[in-house]
C-alpha cells in the first residue's frame, strides 16, 4: 500500500475539503399555512400546489383480482 513521503499542508488539506462543503437548500414559504417547502413542489403540512389543493385529490382506484 503506497505512504506519503511528506506531509500535506493546511491550506491544501482545507483546499481539497472544502469540495465536501454543504450548500444550503433553497426554500419558500407557503402561502396558506407558512410552512417552509422546496419550490414547484407541493407543501407536506397542507398539501396545496399554486393556491390549489392537490395532496389526495387524486381517486382512489381500486386493485383489479
Amino acid at each position: 500500500m503506497a505512504l506519503p513521503k511528506q506531509r500535506h499542508t493546511r491550506q491544501r488539506r482545507d483546499r481539497a475539503r472544502k469540495q465536501y462543503d454543504v450548500a444550503l437548500v433553497n426554500t419558500q414559504e407557503c402561502p396558506k399555512c407558512k410552512a417552509r417547502v422546496l419550490s414547484h413542489r407541493a407543501c407536506p403540512e397542507c398539501g396545496t400546489y399554486k393556491g390549489k389543493e392537490v395532496k389526495g385529490a387524486a381517486p382512489k382506484v381500486k386493485a383489479a383480482k
